[in-house]
């Protein structure tokens, strides 16, 4: 059973950064889809950022520039630098996790581990 643990949320002032980490453990598969999702209050919740073990990334067009994911195939954990943060970009994020088949990054149903979530608050 995949696990998958969200850390590194906080509370920052608009402009400054954060980095969250997941840990991914449970036996991951050799070839496996990551991503980072977010959701606000009263919103949906959107595909922020996703990476795969072949080392794509695919961006959300409001992140684009500022928000950087990587992984770390040693100790199974992917990471969100963020940079230059702005209001809204204050949620909820969740890392989430699927193996096997094609890449498909922001669909959300493609995902069948997640994780808690971590907050991020940005003010301004």
């Amino acid at each position: 059973q995949v696990q998958l643990v969200e850390s590194g949320g906080g509370s920052v002032q608009a402009g400054g950064s954060l980095r969250l980490s997941c840990t991914v453990s449970g036996d991951p598969y050799r070839t496996y889809y990551m991503a980072w999702f977010r959701q606000a209050p009263g919103k949906e919740r959107e595909g922020v950022a996703a990476i795969y073990t072949g080392g794509a990334t695919r961006y959300a067009e409001s992140v684009e520039g500022r928000f950087t994911v990587s992984q770390d195939n040693v100790d199974n954990i992917v990471y969100l630098q963020m940079n230059d943060l702005k209001p809204e970009d204050t949620a909820m994020y969740y890392c989430a996790y699927y193996k096997g088949g094609t890449w498909s990054p922001f669909i959300e149903s493609k995902y069948k581990y997640w994780g808690l979530g971590t907050q991020v608050t940005v003010s301004s």
